[in-house]
């Protein structure tokens, strides 16, 4: 019998766990589909972890807010940081924002390997069904069964399925009366209407761009591809695109009126993009590629799309390509001071599959990290109340 299960050795699980090392009277262990601990912290951010960002705020995620920040203040990204220094690690500050591992993932992997050290792993066995006792909850897996006091689930969604990625999460939820929102592709390039065709034309091609997307700005590279569109600006729209358009500012710092400043060069030759960019914009604009002072009225209405291009994607590059799964167990159905389950006591959900899905650059790394340290800190509350108790 286990004091603590955790169905998931990935990151919300692994500082779960870690953080419950603290408490050397919990017998803890961690059950994975994978031969070694975190798999998908190995390969994310090219093998180097984007760990954290330089600005976090709930602002920063898809879900409810009041939520989010909750549980974000229980573990900051400057606690997040300070608990990586102590233990050995100085991630390094990318484009003034993205916090990596200097030389590789391995590093926050081996911190999480050493803290758990007394923490029993179960590696290769897959989850089949989980069943609530007198005295707890019984899981089998494709080896074993085992018994648990608390079980927590942070099996994450199913994007990344080589890494043996499953929805068997919400299905445990769903099992024990919980709402959830289905998985569906997040952080992942958007695919073309017939109208954005000639975009095709443009694979390889990239450009900082303004995306505006249900009342959100996100301002960062977009990439050209020959299915689509793709690139970080894209993948953090894809989070909060449901349908209908979204707005590219192809030039955020630019003012279209000064084409008019008597400039005898071209249009194309003025607009602080790529040569081919410029060109394939002003033929889907129905606009002259000419000497800027010889622009008219209706030219420069026309341009003014440039600013705000309306773009309604046909769809998404699916869960092969996305970074993570939108949707999870509904956060009303948890406690956010602890993410315990309201309706089954002593069963937690943290991590990808609660609903809470952020933008780009490791802001659900930092999700994953805060739920899992707010979870272990409550279960070593709890058990440090009974132990005085008695």
């Amino acid at each position: 019998m286990f004091d603590v299960l955790i169905l998931g050795a990935g990151a919300s699980g692994l500082m779960c766990a870690s953080e419950l090392s603290a408490c050397k009277d919990l017998k803890v262990g961690v059950i994975d589909a994978n031969s070694h601990v975190g798999a998908k912290i190995k390969i994310s951010g090219g093998g180097k972890c984007n760990i954290t960002s330089t600005q976090v705020s709930e602002k920063n995620y898809l879900g409810d807010e009041h939520f989010i920040a909750s549980v974000l203040g229980a573990f900051s990204k400057e606690e997040l940081l300070a608990f990586l220094h102590v233990n050995g690690l100085k991630p390094v500050i990318r484009k003034n924002r993205y916090y990596f591992c200097e030389k590789s993932s391995d590093e926050i992997i081996s911190i999480f390997r050493r803290l758990t050290k007394e923490t029993h792993y179960f590696l290769g066995e897959n989850i089949l069904h989980v069943s609530k006792q007198e005295d707890g909850f019984l899981v089998k897996t494709s080896q074993a069964q085992y018994t648990t006091k608390k079980l927590v689930i942070a099996t994450g969604g199913v994007s990344y399925k080589t890494l043996n990625a499953s929805d068997i999460g919400i299905e445990i939820a769903k099992q024990f009366g919980h709402e959830v929102i289905e998985f569906t592709p997040a952080l992942v390039g958007l695919t073309l209407q017939k109208e954005q065709f000639w975009m095709k034309e443009l694979s390889g091609i990239s450009a900082e761009v303004e995306i505006e997307v249900e009342g959100k700005k996100l301002r960062e590279e977009m990439l050209f591809a020959h299915r689509g569109i793709s690139g970080p600006a894209v993948l953090s729209a894809s989070l909060y695109w449901k349908k209908g358009n979204m707005f590219i500012n192809f030039l955020p710092d630019f003012d279209i009126n000064l084409l008019t400043k008597n400039s005898k060069k071209n249009i194309s030759s003025v607009l602080n993009l790529s040569k081919r960019l410029s060109k394939s914009l002003l033929e889907a604009l129905h606009v002259e590629d000419k000497p800027c002072n010889k622009l008219t009225k209706e030219d420069l209405q026309n341009l003014q799309a440039i600013l705000k291009y309306p773009f309604a994607p046909a769809g998404n590059f699916g869960f092969t390509k996305a970074e993570v799964s939108r949707g999870g167990v509904k956060s009303e159905g948890l406690y956010k001071g602890s993410l315990m389950s309201k309706k089954v006591p002593e069963l937690y959900f943290i991590g990808e599959v609660v609903d809470v899905t952020g933008e780009l650059g490791g802001y659900n790394f930092q999700w994953a990290f805060s739920s899992g340290v707010v979870c272990a800190r409550d279960i070593i509350k709890m058990s440090r109340a009974k132990s005085y108790s008695f």
